[in-house]
């Protein structure tokens, strides 16, 4: 069902000025299909969808749902009707909870009470939801290759000492090829380090999106998974040219073994031609 930019507006409208709004994101999935659900007159940025009695989310391709004003059964059952569009869905995503204010003389930003914005306009909501959305997506990641880094620093010592199989290094490269699809996923959906695609129609809102990019650290936190990925990208390469050594090292004994049978059975013909001579 399409959404029209009228029902996004006055979804925003609906928002209380009189109290913080609740704000959860949730990385649901590996991608999100929205084909169907948005009118092109929406304008660049996340897809905005009512949501709820007064709320609204925002959906992102890559498994990123951010919601507005749901209480707890809202967004149950927002993600339930939502289910059938999520790719591969996650067992256990992650979710990062905040609170907005009306910053009335205060400047912009994140505070201990939450983020305050000057206004509820639709591109500030998908400039903060745009940084939730990064934050808990990288946060996923983050925990997904700190659990394969911790596999893989073991079975490599294992390997570096001559101890580790044939088995062992299954199970290390099988632990190296999920943590280069999460390099692959963030590379190719996410684009973490990338401008909003809000930012070309509302320009003068780059200031925002920078300082909530820098509270919620996200150059930061990118920067050292990357440098991880990169040490789990070299530790790949040492395990494919450790079995390549261990693939023809195998195929000389072979030749060798395979010498040795055609001496011994040319030197037991010799000796039976002798006795029957």
């Amino acid at each position: 069902m399409a959404v029209a930019a009228s029902n996004i507006v006055k979804s925003a409208a609906r928002l209380p000025r009189d109290r913080p709004i609740a704000v959860r994101a949730a990385l649901v999935g590996e991608r999100l299909h929205l084909r169907g659900l948005a009118e092109p007159a929406q304008g660049l940025g996340p897809l905005v969808v009512p949501a709820g009695k007064s709320g609204l989310a925002m959906l992102f391709r890559y498994g990123a749902v951010v919601m507005f004003e749901l209480d707890n059964d809202e967004q149950r059952d927002f993600l339930k009707n939502l289910r059938e569009r999520i790719e591969h869905p996650l067992r256990r995503g992650e979710t990062e909870d905040t609170l907005i204010l009306l910053a009335g003389k205060q400047s912009e930003g994140a505070t201990l009470e939450g983020v305050r914005l000057e206004d509820y306009s639709i591109a500030r909501l998908q400039i903060l939801a745009t940084v939730l959305a990064r934050s808990v997506t990288l946060a996923y990641y983050e925990s997904t290759v700190a659990a394969a880094f911790d596999q893989i620093e073991p079975l490599a010592r294992e390997l570096e000492l001559r101890r580790g199989g044939g088995k062992k290094l299954r199970e290390l490269l099988r632990h190296i090829g999920g943590a280069l699809l999460v390099q692959q996923r963030m590379t190719g959906r996410v684009e973490i380090q990338d401008k909003p695609d809000v930012l070309w129609d509302h320009p003068a809102l780059e200031r925002l999106f920078l300082n909530l990019g820098n509270e919620y650290e996200l150059a930061e936190r990118n920067t050292v998974l990357e440098r991880k990925l990169a040490l789990i990208a070299r530790t790949a390469e040492t395990a494919a040219d450790l079995i390549q050594s261990r693939s023809m090292l195998r195929v000389e004994w072979y030749i060798v073994l395979l010498i040795v049978v055609e001496v011994l059975l040319y030197g037991y013909d010799l000796l039976a031609r002798l006795l029957s001579a």
